[in-house]
């Protein structure tokens, strides 16, 4: 359990980070830049939003068996990071900053990501926080795409790695199962239980603007 909570660890907080990496830019781009095409970019994340998960795993499984990279930790990561729901939220927050902030910073020789990074992300955190409950959560649970993905235990997540304490033979495990869903909900809780105030700090703003 410990190998499989160490993995879940690994693999949502390297999903995490690579979503924030393409969400957050994405999101400031769609918010605050003027670009011929924005309105029909941001209409192709809304559609993305209505697409379900599932239906990208066939072409998910082609392309990492190409690249030779199923069954390790890069077929459990690389997916997902790119958030559709990431870039809708955090352009949502975005457009509540004013933009007389964005151009104050400008006037005062501050580039675009010199602005992202001193400006925006401090003042995001609420929403930031709510995003990450939302990926962590996701991923720590998901079990459809890892039960796809990966075949060794070493680097099953913890969804994927409870499923080893059953046995077709003899039956399953009742005991050490109720056990291994407690510890793996656990850390889920303790997060939530943290940053709960941030949490609903950012659904309440993005929900007003």
């Amino acid at each position: 359990m410990f190998r499989f909570l160490l993995n879940g660890l690994l693999v949502c907080a390297a999903i995490f980070a690579l979503q924030l990496l393409v969400c957050i830019p994405c999101a400031y781009a769609l918010a605050k830049l003027r670009f011929h095409g924005r309105d029909t970019l941001f209409s192709a994340v809304l559609i993305a939003l209505l697409l379900p998960a599932q239906a990208l795993a066939i072409p998910h499984f082609v392309l990492l068996h190409l690249f030779g990279l199923l069954d390790t930790y890069a077929a459990l990561i690389l997916p997902w990071a790119i958030s559709t729901f990431g870039v809708f939220l955090l352009r949502q927050f975005f457009r509540s900053i004013p933009d007389e902030i964005i151009h104050a910073a400008r006037l005062d020789g501050l580039g675009e990501f010199e602005i992202i990074w001193r400006i925006m992300i401090p003042m995001t955190v609420p929403a930031l926080a709510a995003f990450g409950i939302f990926s962590v959560v996701a991923h720590w649970n998901d079990l459809f795409w890892p039960l796809i993905a990966v075949r060794s235990a070493e680097i099953s997540t913890p969804a994927l790695g409870i499923l080893l304490f059953r046995d077709d033979e003899a039956g399953q495990f009742l005991g050490p199962l109720m056990a291994g869903a407690v510890i793996i909900v656990a850390p889920l809780l303790l997060a939530f239980l943290i940053a709960q105030r941030r949490f609903i700090d950012g659904l309440a703003v993005t929900t007003i603007k």
